[in-house]
């Protein structure tokens, strides 16, 4: 099924650059008729590639690009389809011109790495577009992502990015959303001195995950530095039912007995 899914993507990515390259309707800009016999013409402007590099080559790391970002043709290339402006050699959109400058980032991080590990280069990991966008253009932590929502909003709006995020991308390698996702964006709450979002951020990741030693155990010390004693006890003695072997909680849960 995943090779049928990405050779009709590759099908799809080649239809569109066809369509780009046939003449432009009145107005739009093409990349010129196609060679006689039918032939696709040439490509142009090819600036990271080699110049000779076969049209077949392109296509499928351009195919690459587009499943590591999750994105589709147009979002680096001008292409509006039939009837449309279609300019795939155009370099007018500031986001070709990025991947341009990540493509040679890339390039030079593979190059480097090998000797920075002390690896040859066939034991070193290769870094691609979807080492870090993880299929979504713009990649980011979504520690941050969250954090950014609440700067207004306070942790209902966080909570409320959140739940978008894990109902659109949850299965995925987009972001973080294991046990440990809503623990770090409880930690930085409570960092920023916004310990009630954080409670509220770990309560709502008990719902995700009720059996969360480690979920407990952040509530406590964000209780006991808000002065709940008490509570955080009581969330440290969960935190142990829970995991009889989380040796941290229970030696935070004996000194804050004593």
């Amino acid at each position: 099924m995943k090779r049928t899914t990405m050779a009709f993507g590759l099908w799809l990515l080649t239809a569109s650059i066809a369509v780009a390259q046939q003449p432009a309707a009145a107005g739009g800009a093409g990349g010129g008729g196609q060679r006689a016999g039918g032939a696709p013409p040439a490509m142009t402007n090819l600036q990271i590639f080699p110049k000779d590099t076969p049209r077949e080559q392109v296509l499928a790391t351009m195919q690459q690009f587009t499943q590591a970002l999750g994105v589709q043709c147009n979002y680096c290339h001008v292409f509006e389809g039939r009837g449309g402006r279609n300019d795939m050699a155009s370099d007018e959109k500031p986001t070709k011109k990025a991947a341009r400058g990540m493509m040679t980032l890339a390039r030079e991080i593979n190059t480097k790495l090998p000797d920075a590990i002390g690896k040859s280069a066939d034991a070193t990991t290769r870094v691609g577009c979807a080492t870090c966008h993880r299929g979504v253009p713009i990649p980011k932590q979504i520690t941050d992502i969250v954090t950014d929502a609440a700067a207004n909003g306070g942790a209902t709006a966080g909570l409320a990015k959140f739940k978008e995020l894990r109902e659109k991308f949850y299965g995925g390698q987009s972001y973080d959303f294991s046990e440990g996702g809503l623990i770090a964006i409880a930690q930085r709450a409570n960092a920023a001195g916004k310990s009630d979002d954080a409670l509220a951020y770990l309560t709502a990741n008990l719902e995700y995950y009720p059996k969360s030693s480690r979920t407990y155990q952040t509530m406590a010390a964000v209780k006991n530095g808000k002065g709940d004693k008490t509570g955080a006890v009581a969330a440290l003695e969960k935190a142990v039912e829970l995991d009889p072997n989380n040796v941290q909680a229970k030696t935070l849960l004996e000194n804050l007995r004593k």
